[in-house]
Formats: structure tokens, C-alpha cells, sequence
């Protein structure tokens, strides 16, 4: 299933190349003196309006455009039984449907408690929210008895060399991943879903993330977007328009050889990893491109001018500008033999102020997907350790997950799971 909006592509497509604002710049000058056909240009593009489908073979918020505002949030199932989880999956699907559709706040008596916040008004927008349902490997211990559907390559994250994990920052049964183009839109979703399921779920632990508004991509102009070391992030990253390479790194399908349930469904990692960036900012321009491998103002590889040229390393190792110990080089060498161990990324900058020692406390809230976990990130991450880059990063927590299949109208999410 191809990302999508409500935008109607046929009538509305930006001309390659084209950024957002010289096509609304264009629009505007198109319908100048029609005073009805402006008002109803400048309400179509309101990103409130926007709308991602829930129903699909797929969840949405995977390989959906990415927006500015993203927030994951682990919970811990109080569920006593399979019949109270199959409750919460039910009761999940649907407050999941409303919220990304949106629609008028219920209305009750003013003697009892709103049913809703109220923090997006009387009136609530889609604003191109996804609220994306994965599940943890504690979630197929002895409590539902789902021991035998636990997908195969679902494991508990143990820590790598770099790592300084924090046991209350880590795994969760559940984890709800948010997105929309404003943070005020998670946090309205997210209030709604824990006043919902009370007795069902409890938050273990949360984190929100964002990307600068004019470096996210949407129809009207692709950029990649800037880390909080300054360097552009993702610029190799899969191309979620290819739906044959989706189908083959990022969904499982019976190729994949999982268990049937999973087909659909995605392996995710999730890792919190704080950029030690007082350092990092009094480190040499030349030394930083070098541990990252690319030029800090372009993007593009070292030796090469334009960011989205492709590495030469792989077919030429020794004669690339591009150091040998390269975070870029060591995670994806470019050979035929890597081919199998890319990843879809989506991740966020996060800023959660300051430490108790009174050093900034932020970095990259990195989530990434793919049909095999252990072929993918855990690939990945072993071919990264002891590298540069770690004197600047520590990662302290996160978890690995398992991204449902997407549901059918009348049905709801984790449907095959539970059946």
C-alpha cells in the first residue's frame, strides 16, 4: 500500500523539484480574483485536514511520509487474561480510527468528567496523525498464552559495547508510536488512549521527538532532514515509494518464513540515543566528517559534491575519499552481500533539557524497520561497535518490537494474533 493523504494527486502535484512554498506561492497566484476558489485552495492544504487511513494490509506511520512531530510511548499490559487483551486491541483500534480521522468531541453531562482533553478544542483534526501498534517479546510469556505466535525474530534488547541502557527507559509490552504534524496532536491522542484503557495498559515510558517543520518531507519537496550534530540524517535511506523493496526489507510476507499471523507486520527497533553534544561542538569541523563520512553543509559523501550521489566504495573500497572507519562505511559497506541488511528509517531529534550534572540532555530518538530484525538493526548496530562516533553517543534505552498488521474494516488490530 503506497503512502497516501487526503490530497487529491491528480488535481494537485507540486512539479519536481518544486519546494512547498513555490507551490503555494504558484497556487495563490493562480486563483488571485476568485475569492471562493482561494478560500477553498488555502483550506485544502491546511495540514490540519490531513488524513492518513487506518484501515490497510499495512499500519500507517511506517512507510508513511514522515511529519514533523513524532512520540513513543511503552506500556505495560494489566490485562489479566487473553479475553481482557483482545479487549484492549478491540478498544485500541478504535479510539485509533477516530483519533486519525477525527471529528466533533463527545459531548456529556457537565456533572461528570469530559470525555475528552479539550486541548485541540470542540473540534478535533486529523492534523496527518498515525498512532502505530507494536508489540514486545514480554508480551509472549505466560500470561495469554501466546508463547507459540511469538514472531521469530522477536527478542528482548540486550545491550551493546557503547551502552548505557536504563532499565526504566527499556522494552514494554506494548509501544504506541505517534506521529502527526504537530506535538499538541500526539499528546491529544495519547490522553485519549490511557483515559479509554484504564485497568488494560499502563505507560512504562515516553519520549517525543521532532524535526525541524522545513526539512520534513511532503509532496511538495523532499529534504533530508539534520540531526542534532548538524549532519543531514537518512540521506541513503530506503525508498518508501518502492512498494517491491518495501515488500522486500521492510514488511514480512511468507517468503520471510514467520509465523503466518506476522505477514504484513514489521520488526522495530526503538533506541534512545543521547548525543554528547558539548563535545561534539568543540570537536574539529574536519575530524567530525570524517567519523560521520560526509560534508556537514551538503550532505554529500567526502570527495563528492552533491548529497544523494551513490558510494563508490563498495565496487572501489580503496581508492574512496570516504575514511574506512566511516560511521557510513562501517554500517553499510555497499557490497552485494549488504543488499539484505538495509533498513527503513524514522527517527526524531529529542530534547528533554538538562542532566543533573547540567549538561544538555538531548539526541536521536532512532526507530527503524525491517522484515528480519536480526538481518537488519541488530546487523547493523554489531557492525558499529567501537566505532568514532561513540566517544559522542550514548544510547540508554529503547527496545525491540514487532509492528501489527495493518486490519480490515470490522476487524481490528492484532485480530490474527489473538484469533
Amino acid at each position: 500500500m503506497n503512502p497516501s493523504t487526503s490530497i487529491d494527486n491528480a488535481a494537485h502535484v507540486a512539479p519536481p523539484g518544486a519546494t512547498r512554498r513555490q507551490f503555494l506561492l504558484g497556487l495563490g497566484a493562480g486563483v488571485a480574483g476568485t475569492a471562493a476558489l482561494g478560500a477553498a485552495a488555502w483550506k485544502y492544504i491546511d495540514p490540519a485536514q490531513q488524513t492518513q487511513p487506518f484501515y490497510g494490509h499495512h499500519q500507517a506511520g511506517i512507510t508513511t511520509e514522515q511529519p514533523a512531530a513524532g512520540m513513543v510511548v511503552a506500556f505495560d499490559v494489566l490485562s489479566k487474561n487473553k479475553d481482557e487483551l483482545t479487549a484492549l486491541f478491540k478498544r485500541l483500534s478504535e479510539r485509533f480510527a477516530f483519533l486519525t480521522q477525527g471529528g466533533p468531541a463527545p459531548e456529556v453531562d457537565q456533572r461528570l468528567p469530559p470525555l475528552d482533553s479539550g486541548i485541540l478544542g470542540p473540534q478535533i483534526q486529523p492534523d496527518n496523525l498515525t498512532v502505530t501498534l507494536s508489540v514486545g517479546a514480554s508480551l509472549f510469556d505466560e500470561r495469554f498464552g501466546l508463547r507459540n505466535k511469538k514472531p521469530i525474530h522477536l527478542e528482548r534488547m540486550t545491550a551493546f559495547s557503547n551502552d548505557q541502557l536504563n532499565p526504566a527507559e527499556c522494552h514494554g509490552d506494548l509501544l504506541l508510536q505517534f506521529c502527526a504534524n504537530t506535538a499538541e496532536t500526539n499528546l491529544h491522542a495519547l490522553r485519549d488512549i490511557v483515559k479509554h484503557t484504564p485497568k488494560l495498559m499502563a505507560p512504562r515510558w515516553k519520549l517525543d521527538g521532532f524535526l525541524p517543520p522545513s526539512q520534513v518531507p511532503n509532496r511538495f519537496g523532499f529534504h533530508t532532514a539534520r540531526n542534532l550534530l548538524g549532519f543531514k540524517d537518512g540521506s541513503s535511506n530506503l525508498d518508501i515509494y518502492d512498494e517491491p523493496l518495501m515488500n522486500e526489507m521492510v514488511w514480512v510476507n511468507p517468503q520471510h518464513q514467520d509465523v503466518d499471523w506476522a505477514t504484513d507486520g514489521s520488526y522495530q527497533a526503538v533506541r534512545i540515543i543521547r548525543n554528547l553534544v558539548e563535545r561534539w561542538d568543540r570537536t574539529p569541523l574536519k575530524e567530525q566528517e570524517d567519523i560521520i563520512g560526509r560534508k556537514k553543509a551538503s550532505g554529500a559523501l567526502i570527495g563528492q559534491h552533491h548529497e544523494h550521489e551513490e558510494a563508490d566504495y563498495g565496487q572501489h573500497p580503496e581508492t574512496s575519499q570516504v575514511p574506512l572507519d566511516a560511521h557510513i562505511r562501517l554500517a553499510n559497506p555497499r557490497t552485494m552481500a549488504m543488499q539484505k541488511h538495509r533498513i527503513l528509517r524514522r527517527g526524531f531529534n529529542y530534547d528533554r533539557g538538562l542532566t543533573a550534572s547540567g549538561q544538555m540532555d538531548m539526541g536521536l530518538l532512532f526507530i527503524c524497520y525491517q522484515a528480519n530484525l536480526q538481518a537488519g538493526f541488530i546487523n547493523v548496530q554489531t557492525r558499529l561497535n567501537g566505532e568514532l562516533l561513540e566517544e559522542y553517543i550514548k544510547p540508554t534505552g529503547g527496545g525491540y518490537f514487532f509492528a501489527l498488521p495493518g486490519v480490515a474494516p470490522g476487524s481490528y488490530l492484532g485480530a490474527g494474533l489473538l484469533a
